[in-house]
């Protein structure tokens, strides 16, 4: 007892002299969620006095305090239990730890010795493998060297008896033994490459090859003896013996094989020589047909008497249809330089026709594979054209010379596939290239044709005129120019079966004089003229006379009307069959020439040729307004008393605006884009006209400028319905003419606002002028429209 009073005397005055341990909030925080307790004694803010009053509240309950204290006390000698086992626990896992190391350590230093246990063993068996095998491998290095040694002795025997016996077989001509053997003794001889420093099988190497030499020439000396001289002994008894021979030649260097072939084809066209010699008749261009008909019967000859002797892979007869050409290429460029004065067209494009047929013919016969050094020219591909002016602008379906007829998708016709096959082919232009140098003529000829043709097309202008278009539904192109075009498609294509070189620049230079021309002669020439007649109005009874005559005022008649825009139309479709035909002649040249393909020029001419055609067209339109926009500036405004109907000089203005537009809409159907430039020019013309005729009018009364303002409405009610006025069809007007035409005549309606205020006070009307007519802040429009209202200057 006294031992535990002195334990808990220790323990009180240890309370009393500790102070509590206080931690920072986050570590506080995590020791609450490791070690959570309701206890109060844990909580970090314990006050010892409130958790006393908290157990004795009253005096009552002091009765209790021995139980009390004895309870804490428990509790205190319980956790200084638990605090011991913890530290002594901690000691004993230390102890463990450094003997769970020691114990790796242990096993580790074991395990690398039986490693190392095994890898000397290892070793030992590797040496033990060693000994065993080596004997293996002297035996096999011996087996592989016996092998080649008896291989090559056999092969040195084949060698020996093979040259011994070719020596033999070339003497008796027997060639198809000797074909067989040759070409075993040459691929044993390659067997010797390596060993040809051994004096023997050197000599045994130049005796193939002097064996090879003897037969070449044998051969060739046993064709010559065959088919050369008077004394050919060609015939039953040695045919077996030259075709054998031809078997050996395939053996022998490939010179032996040009030579004698080359020999023969000669042969073959000595007679050919002979009778087509430049001082013959027949030599000349007006019977070519002769020569391919010549060398057809000789092609057919060969084949009957000779084609069974040389192997097909020769191709003998190509080669002397190639021959052929080359011979036939050279004669007619020597005769036709010494000739050069007897060609006309007509003799030229004969020969060239029966020319390229000849050349067509053969290229289906013969592949061109013997032809080392031709090039084959590649087909050129199909490209969609970049414009494509007919069926969306409204040209007749086909007017297009130009446009590719393509075949149903997946469908190829045998016509064209032959044509594909003949312009890839290198007999194409082989012989017909001669004439290349002399294609000056036929592109004379050329132009020759065209001019007589561009004078043609001015007398059927002259004699039968244009064409009136009365529906929107036709094409008002003349129909001159589709024939022009047409006439330059064949010329393209004629020319491009003769040459696609030079001759194709030279002939879009003539194509180019032409366009030039056409534009000119045919287009630009034949634009009606604008009468320079003026009319001045000088009284109210002239003004009442020129709006009742006011059919009489426009300068141009419906069929000069007409005939403007039949221009227009038509040079729309010369402009975008120039590009089309620009494209063709492009397509058909060689490559180095197609920069020298150009029409951008003619293209500008005839685009010039429509700015022209507009203009005029404005200008007789705008003209016919001219009296009536005259009229209104004469009237007298400051009499007028009332508002009425629209005024007379807009009833006129409408009348003539009714009578033109729908002519001129008809006949500028095929070319919509142009009828809608002539529109928007127009509105750029007549509303800035209109605008300074308002001007022009004096002492103009709020009233009567309340009655302008109705006629301008009016106008420009018109005028937003300008590009379908008087069509059965109703289309809105293009965006960009409305704004033009809104903004035009909003102008003259604030203009006119302005003349309806007031001039008094000054203040209010100067400002109505600069709210109304902000952009128009110039003094001098100030002053013309002081001048409206009848008022001096300020």
């Amino acid at each position: 007892m006294a031992g535990l009073e002195e334990e808990d005397n220790f323990d009180e005055e240890n309370f009393q002299d500790t102070s509590l341990l206080t931690f920072p909030p986050d570590v506080q925080g995590v020791l609450d969620e490791i070690l959570p307790s309701d206890d109060p004694i844990d909580r970090p803010d314990f006050n010892p006095v409130d958790y006393i009053n908290q157990l004795f509240p009253t005096e009552q309950s002091l009765s209790n305090i021995d139980e009390v204290v004895g309870k804490i006390r428990y509790k205190i000698r319980h956790l200084d239990t638990d605090i011991r086992s913890v530290v002594r626990g901690q000691t004993n896992v230390g102890e463990e730890g450094r003997g769970a190391l020691e114990e790796a350590q242990r096993a580790i230093h074991d395990l690398f010795t039986k490693i190392k246990d095994i890898k000397d063993k290892a070793e030992k068996s590797e040496e033990m493998v060693k000994e065993i095998t080596r004997d293996i491998k002297q035996l096999d290095h011996a087996k592989r060297h016996l092998t080649a040694s008896i291989t090559t002795l056999n092969h040195l025997h084949m060698l020996v008896g093979g040259v011994e016996s070719l020596t033999s077989l070339t003497r008796k001509r027997q060639y198809f033994d000797v074909a067989n053997l040759l070409q075993g003794v040459l691929n044993v001889l390659e067997h010797f490459q390596p060993y040809m420093a051994i004096p023997q099988i050197k000599e045994l190497a130049d005796r193939v090859r002097q064996i090879q030499t003897e037969l070449g020439g044998q051969i060739i000396s046993d064709f010559e003896e065959a088919f050369q001289g008077s004394g050919a002994k060609y015939g039953p008894g040695n045919q077996r013996q030259l075709k054998e021979a031809c078997f050996v030649v395939n053996i022998l260097d490939p010179k032996v094989k040009r030579d004698l072939l080359t020999w023969f084809v000669k042969l073959q066209l000595t007679e050919y020589l002979v009778l087509f010699g430049e001082n013959q008749d027949v030599a000349w261009l007006d019977k070519i047909d002769r020569r391919y008909a010549w060398i057809k019967r000789t092609l057919v000859d060969f084949e009957e008497k000779f084609g069974h002797l040389f192997p097909v892979d020769w191709e003998v007869s190509e080669r002397i249809c190639v021959e052929f050409c080359d011979l036939t290429r050279k004669e007619l460029q020597k005769i036709m330089g010494k000739r050069r004065i007897e060609i006309d067209v007509k003799l030229l494009l004969f020969a060239i026709q029966r020319t390229t047929n000849f050349e067509t013919l053969i290229s289906k016969r013969f592949t061109g594979v013997t032809i080392q050094t031709a090039e084959v020219k590649p087909v050129p591909s199909k490209q969609a054209p970049a414009r494509k002016p007919f069926g969306d602008q409204g040209y007749p379906e086909g007017s297009n010379p130009f446009e590719e007829e393509e075949a149903p998708s997946g469908e190829n016709t045998e016509e064209q596939k032959t044509a594909t096959k003949a312009v890839a082919s290198p007999f194409i232009g082989i012989i017909s290239k001669c004439f290349e140098a002399h294609l000056d003529v036929y592109i004379e000829s050329q132009d020759r044709n065209l001019a007589d043709l561009l004078t043609r097309f001015l007398e059927d202008f002259r004699q039968y005129g244009t064409p009136r278009i009365e529906s929107e539904e036709g094409s008002n192109v003349l129909p001159s120019s589709a024939d022009l075009f047409v006439c330059y498609k064949k010329c393209v294509v004629q020319c491009s079966q003769l040459s696609t070189g030079q001759p194709m620049v030279d002939l879009t230079r003539t194509f180019q004089k032409y366009l030039k021309e056409y534009s000119v002669r045919i287009l630009l020439n034949n634009l009606p003229k604008m009468s320079s007649q003026s009319s001045n109005i000088t009284s109210a009874s002239g003004l009442i006379q020129s709006i009742l005559k006011e059919g009489e005022v426009s300068k141009l008649t419906e069929e000069e009307q007409c005939r403007a825009c039949a221009i227009l139309c038509t040079a729309e479709y010369c402009m975008e069959t120039t590009h089309q035909l620009e494209e063709k002649l492009r397509e058909k040249v060689d490559g180095e020439l197609v920069a020298k393909i150009d029409l951008n020029a003619e293209q500008d001419l005839f685009h010039n040729v429509i700015s022209n055609c507009i203009n005029i067209l404005v200008q007789d339109l705008e003209t016919s307004c001219e009296p009536a926009l005259a009229a209104m500036s004469k009237m007298s405004w400051s009499s007028v008393e009332a508002v009425g109907d629209q005024s007379g000089y807009v009833t006129a203005i409408t009348g003539h605006l009714k009578t033109a537009l729908p002519l001129i809409r008809d006949n500028l159907s095929s070319s919509r884009k142009y009828f809608t430039q002539f529109c928007i020019k127009f509105a750029n013309v007549f509303i800035p006209k209109f605008i300074g005729s308002l001007y022009k009018c004096k002492s103009v009364t709020p009233v009567a400028a309340e009655q302008l303002l109705l006629d301008t409405h009016s106008l420009k009610t018109i005028l937003l319905d300008l590009p379908s006025l008087g069509s059965s069809i109703s289309r809105k007007a293009p965006a960009s003419y409305i704004k033009i035409v809104q903004k035009g005549m909003t102008k003259a309606e604030m203009l006119l606002k302005v003349m309806m205020s007031h001039h008094e006070p000054a203040k209010v009307f100067i400002d109505n002028y600069l709210r109304l007519l902000s952009d128009s802040p110039d003094i001098g429009e100030f002053q013309k429209v002081l001048e409206m209202k009848g008022m001096k200057h300020y």
